[in-house]
């Protein structure tokens, strides 16, 4: 079961949890439980995607009870009409806020684009980021005899592939657990000593227009297990709860208590 944490007559948005993809693909042929084919049977109707997390990534995913509330919802998205913003840990101590403008060129996959041999050229990406708190334990990884993380709040203002995390690498304070753009040996040392052995992002609200009935809507996700693990070893409750934040219980119901 999926924690749905939106639904009226038009819209349903569930806390997508990390390692699930959010439709089959022949990327991963043998993978058989996917978020659109299990909200479908949990609900009795047919779901219309609007956009996409990764695999890796949890949080919001909103979905449109009809091709056409889809298609609208779909709009939103590519004209960048709503708020998205996400929670992550990162290496080291970033203590500043601000915003990157970083240019990314497309990355291709290895399969669907293994063919291709057209040259991509740079796109805008804009992403405001912000710290919000930091923790050091005293944990030797790599040549360091301790290791530093932060906690980030980012909003991207455009969609590009893998933007946050490129975005942080660029930054040289990539996000735990990011196996394409990030640290191996910080991702293996968070794994084995703080149980963060997924990627640390998380898609913590959506802010947007109904495109029905026309009002404002803000649809937040509660965190997992391993953030609220993480959360109390590095004493970041206060500072999720000042962000607004959550963390759902195992029964997939949010728990207002961090």
């Amino acid at each position: 079961m999926l924690e749905i944490i939106y639904q009226d007559q038009w819209l349903v948005a569930v806390n997508k949890p990390a390692g699930w993809l959010v439709h089959r693909s022949w990327l991963d042929r043998k993978e058989k439980v996917v978020v659109m084919q299990t909200v479908r049977d949990q609900i009795g109707q047919h779901v219309f995607t609007a956009h996409r997390l990764d695999r890796p990534t949890s949080g919001v995913l909103l979905m449109g009870l009809s091709s056409e509330v889809g298609r609208l919802l779909a709009q939103q998205f590519e004209q960048h009409q709503m708020k998205k913003t996400y929670h992550a840990v990162t290496r080291g101590w970033l203590q500043e806020s601000g915003t990157l403008d970083y240019p990314l060129v497309e990355e291709l996959d290895k399969i669907a684009d293994k063919f291709a041999t057209e040259a991509r050229t740079a796109q805008p990406a804009v992403t405001d980021y912000q710290a919000l708190a930091w923790a050091e334990m005293p944990v030797p990884i790599g040549r360091y005899t301790s290791a530093r993380y932060s906690l980030m709040q980012l909003s991207p203002r455009t969609g590009r592939k893998h933007q946050l995390r490129r975005h942080m690498a660029h930054l040289r304070h990539p996000i735990i657990g990011d196996t394409t753009h990030g640290d191996l040996r910080q991702n293996r040392g968070a794994a084995q000593h703080f149980g963060a052995s997924r990627l640390m992002l998380h898609a913590s609200s959506l802010a947007l227009t109904h495109p029905i009935t026309g009002e404002p809507l803000v649809i937040r996700a509660g965190l997992d297990a391993v953030w609220r693990q993480m959360a109390r070893q590095f004493g970041w409750q206060e500072a999720l709860a000042a962000a607004g934040l959550e963390f759902a219980d195992a029964t997939g119901e949010d728990s207002t208590s961090v």
